[in-house]
């Protein structure tokens, strides 16, 4: 599948410290580190039955941050994202508003597409869409099937969770919490035939009127959690440095993703780390397609809202935090971009290099983005203080802070 533009880079004068990020499964900062090679990253990606909402938005955002940082520190980066491109919630809306489901899967990856490309998001090497990833995940029941980890339920195949020992270990849940998530979050633990209510479906079997492709196990369609476990141990291989995504995919998703990976690949943990964005809410509630909430990307670009002030209203809070969307805050954003322009269009300023090693260190302390962009706030503010004297202060100031912005914060001024 075909990603979106990358952005130019512009390199900074000072390196960052190593990256330290929140891991869900201690709760405690961790510093991801490749034995060789590049930092691996994964991140779920969007199900493409509806517009970009603000709540993806800080997501996506908060791991363009970490892809940043790791850059900043002189690391390479392998990143790769999935597009669940077929599932039941894009056939139902597909069904609902009377389209083929593939049309709408497309229309509403090009949107993200161009959503991501205006606020700048750094692309994934590897964009995958679950159907074109079906062979993977073909290949990986099988072999979940060789290990004694699968079982049929009217033609259905599940995934039997005690298969891996670690099961439980990076949510950390107890089990009847695991039970309503499951519920809530696209299981069927109620489900008569299963052997354990929390296992997953690796396999569904063809339904009238749904989509499916032929297989060993007969024809039908793949289940959510095994496609991102096939997606990333193919492009990035077991023990990735960081598994991310929204708060809400700690269970099942994630949880059941390790489960298959760890089958497969006994003795190696899927990922090392376990990072998570908060939720965005809007009205009091979480921002969601089933409660209707949401503010979506794209129209506030198609009212001419500036992509950099939407960028801005995110990189302030932090992205694993849970905070509630307003009007006024991104109408402040706009506000203060109007601000940092003015200084920039100085020339001169107040010294740009610590600056850049402030933005720096705080981006590597868990991408505290709050921190940074008061960092550049403390500079405009003294450099505005110099506005009308001549030849006042460091003469490469204003490039030094457009690149910072730019390289280490995606904001393009």
């Amino acid at each position: 599948m075909r990603s979106w533009s990358a952005p130019a880079v512009p390199a900074l004068p000072a390196a960052g410290p190593p990256v330290a990020v929140h891991d869900s499964t201690t709760g405690r900062l961790q510093t991801p580190s490749p034995t060789d090679g590049p930092a691996r990253l994964y991140v779920c990606g969007i199900t493409p039955y509806d517009a970009t909402h603000l709540g993806h938005a800080a997501t996506y955002v908060g791991f363009d941050l970490l892809n940043r940082a790791w850059r900043s520190a002189g690391r390479e980066v392998a990143f790769v994202q999935n597009v669940t491109d077929v599932d039941d919630p894009l056939l139902e809306r597909a069904t609902k508003v009377g389209t083929d489901w593939r049309a709408l899967a497309e229309r509403e990856t090009q949107l993200f597409r161009d959503d991501m490309t205006a606020l700048r998001v750094l692309p994934p090497d590897a964009y995958v869409g679950a159907v074109e990833s079906i062979p993977l995940v073909v290949t990986m029941i099988e072999q979940l099937q060789e290990a004694g980890a699968v079982y049929a339920v009217d033609g259905d195949l599940y995934h039997r969770v005690g298969s891996d020992p670690a099961f439980g270990q990076e949510s950390g849940l107890d089990r009847d919490t695991m039970l309503t998530l499951s519920g809530e979050r696209g299981g069927d633990p109620d489900r008569a035939g299963k052997e354990d209510p929390l296992d997953p479906v690796v396999w569904r079997a063809e339904r009238p009127g749904e989509p499916s492709w032929d297989s060993p196990f007969g024809p039908g369609r793949p289940g959510w959690h095994v496609e991102c476990a096939a997606i990333a141990t193919e492009h990035l291989g077991g023990a990735i440095e960081v598994q991310g995504g929204g708060s809400d995919l700690i269970f099942p998703h994630h949880e059941m993703c390790a489960g298959h990976a760890q089958v497969v690949h006994p003795g190696v943990p899927f990922a090392q780390t376990y990072v998570h964005a908060g939720m965005v809410g809007y009205d009091g509630e979480k921002m969601s397609k089933s409660r209707g909430n949401l503010v979506f990307v794209s129209a506030l670009r198609n009212s001419d809202v500036d992509p950099m002030a939407i960028r801005l209203t995110l990189l302030r809070h932090h992205y694993r935090s849970d905070w509630e969307w307003t009007d006024a805050e991104l109408f402040d954003a706009v506000d203060t971009l109007a601000t940092w322009r003015r200084a920039l269009a100085l020339g001169a300023g107040a010294p740009a290099l610590p600056v850049v090693e402030e933005v720096l260190a705080a981006l590597a302390h868990d991408l505290d983005a709050p921190t940074a962009v008061a960092a550049v706030q403390r500079w405009v503010d003294a450099t505005l203080g110099t506005e009308g004297l001549a030849d006042t202060g460091d003469p490469e100031a204003s490039s030094t802070i457009h690149a910072v912005l730019d390289a280490a914060l995606g904001l393009s001024l």
